[in-house]
């Protein structure tokens, strides 16, 4: 924390969890410990880059101010994750009762005979927070699942009795996709057996449709032999009157 006549600031280095294609904000913190009015006005080497929010302001005796800093979504990194963008943070005693609408360029010139302090700031590209590890049930933190060994050689059998049923259950969900497969597998066998009933039922009416013909070509032969022995009875009868 960098401690002037009029601000503190904390920290001095803008650390930026760097991610492609995402905004990333970082924060400063503004501390008064005076009794005056502080004005302060942020600059930086690349605006098209960061936005500041806000970028000028004041803050009230023994206050504090919070200032945003964020930065564009970039699309390619930096060699070597080297930033060259710096910040001036820049501070001036200012009149009781001042506001935001009065802060002026001229406040801030030297020229015009105002103490300005001035705080440079350089920016840090830092790697993004890795989610935590999980860590399996029934084992403490830093220790491993299985059975831990006595002096003696002898493997815990609590220990690893613990740590196995934790890996159990650590690999559950990973056979949800094996039943799903049986299940699969199953309703799989059953349509391929309903085909063949189906099939089987299909031959089944083909061959009685067949006997049936066979039936109806047997019953009308006998017919015409019935009508052939009645017509040579009849033909008999007549010759012998």
């Amino acid at each position: 924390m960098s401690t002037g006549e009029l601000l503190g600031i904390e920290p001095l280095e803008l650390k930026f969890p760097f991610e492609l294609k995402k905004q990333i904000s970082c924060s400063l913190q503004l501390s008064n410990k005076t009794d005056n009015y502080v004005a302060f006005k942020v600059k930086t080497t690349n605006p098209k880059k960061y936005c500041v929010r806000p970028n000028a302001g004041i803050v009230l005796p023994r206050s504090t101010c919070d200032v945003i800093v964020t930065m564009q979504a970039q699309k390619e990194a930096p060699p070597d994750m080297q930033c060259k963008d710096k910040f001036l943070l820049q501070s001036v005693k200012a009149n009781d009762g001042v506001t935001v609408k009065d802060i002026n360029a001229e406040m801030f010139s030297k020229e015009a005979g105002h103490v300005v302090e001035e705080c440079k700031l350089r920016v840090l590209y830092v790697s993004p927070p890795q989610p935590p590890s999980p860590v399996l049930e029934g084992s403490e933190e830093g220790s491993p699942p299985w059975g831990s060994v006595s002096d003696n050689g002898n493997v815990n059998g609590t220990d690893l009795s613990t740590g196995t049923r934790a890996f159990v259950e650590h690999l559950e969900p990973r056979d949800k996709p094996l039943e799903a497969g049986a299940l699969i597998s199953k309703l799989t066998d059953e349509r391929n057996n309903a085909i063949q009933q189906n099939n089987k039922l299909r031959q089944e009416l083909e061959l009685l449709r067949c006997q049936g013909n066979k039936n109806r070509s047997g019953a009308s032969l006998m017919f015409v032999i019935i009508i052939g022995l009645l017509g040579l009875l009849l033909g008999y009868l007549m010759k012998k009157t």
